[in-house]
């Protein structure tokens, strides 16, 4: 199934990314280009004059021509667990040297540090397909099982630009005291940017990534609204219904254009009716006041906080527009 518009299995989460936690930890061969670009943002790009000493440069993983009987392969520690709806093996700039068919392997390993990879039983979830050049090239799994590490296979051999393994993180909530402080907005526990009126500039996903932002791109920011009074807002799923009892807005790299003023509310609703939340039908509580914000700053809010909740969803604000590089949302989970 290729697809230049992209599924809806997209919009969840890369469970393989780099900047989420994914690793890329052995490979048959990566000759032209390391295997590590795998898992690296975007589609990858091209340099036309761009050369190593083995060749041409490219922006993906590149095995040399086989001229021995098997094929190539990857393996790819998953940033977390989880249950895969669907992938994107994507060919992008590889066009006279792209693999002619892929599949995918997949496995739950709880200690990958001292494993013999030939003794791991791998589970087959995507056969032999076909793929494009210089293409996105989407699946769907079936396979509803959680784990862990997947394994690509490419037939014979080639080059493949980005590999996104799309769908749920898995987080065994009953290893969590209900004493234990926890950042409810971890992408790498669940939590998922749902909705926002604008990511013009820069995608809402980022606001839950880990660790600060690298630059003034890993963030969300809007575009310059000239409506008096405008408000810009995005919607967070927590990764578990919780108490709020600390707040991080992280401003950084946002220096001429950081917003004026924050204000962060809550509310509880079962994930069935999150259509609704485009629309007035959702009582918000204010969980943060309307507060200053500063350039390329680090904002801590615990005093401020007047309810903390529980809430399963949160609305950031920003007035009256600009960027954000990160939101930590620290509490207790609670049950619901």
């Amino acid at each position: 199934m290729n697809n230049t518009a992209g599924p809806s299995f997209i919009n969840l989460t890369d469970l393989a990314a780099e900047r989420l936690g994914g690793k890329v930890l052995s490979c048959s061969d990566d000759f032209f280009a390391e295997k590590e670009n795998l898992i690296k943002p975007g589609r990858g790009i091209f340099i036309p004059d761009k050369y190593t000493d083995r060749g041409k440069w490219m922006d993906g993983w590149e095995s040399r021509r086989k001229r021995t009987p098997g094929h190539d392969w990857c393996i790819v520690k998953l940033a977390t667990s989880g249950k895969i709806h669907g992938v994107d093996i994507d060919t992008n700039h590889f066009l006279g040297n792209h693999p002619p068919h892929a599949s995918l392997d997949a496995a739950t390993i709880l200690d990958d540090e001292n494993i013999n990879w030939d003794n791991v039983k791998w589970k087959e979830i995507l056969p032999q397909s076909p793929l494009q050049p210089g293409s996105q090239n989407f699946y769907e799994i079936k396979d509803r099982n959680y784990y862990t590490h997947i394994k690509l296979h490419i037939y014979p051999d080639g080059g493949i630009a980005r590999l996104k393994v799309y769908g749920e993180v898995y987080k065994d909530w009953s290893t969590v005291d209900a004493s234990e402080m926890v950042n409810l907005a971890a992408a790498t526990s669940g939590a998922r940017s749902v909705l926002c009126n604008d990511m013009f500039f820069s995608h809402m996903d980022n606001l839950i990534m880990p660790g600060r932002g690298v630059n003034m791109g890993d963030g969300w920011e809007t575009k310059r609204n000239r409506t008096p009074n405008n408000r810009d807002w995005v919607i967070v799923r927590l990764a578990h219904m919780g108490i709020v009892e600390k707040i991080l807005i992280d401003t950084c790299h946002f220096k001429g254009n950081y917003p004026d003023s924050c204000l962060i509310e809550g509310c509880d609703i079962a994930y069935k009716d999150e259509k609704k939340l485009d629309g007035n039908a959702i009582e918000w509580l204010t969980i943060l006041p309307l507060s200053k914000l500063s350039a390329d700053h680090e904002h801590f809010f615990e005093d401020e906080i007047v309810n903390k909740g529980p809430f399963t969803h949160v609305r950031l604000s920003i007035f009256p527009d600009g960027g954000v590089s990160r939101m930590r949302l620290w509490g207790r989970i609670a049950n619901g």
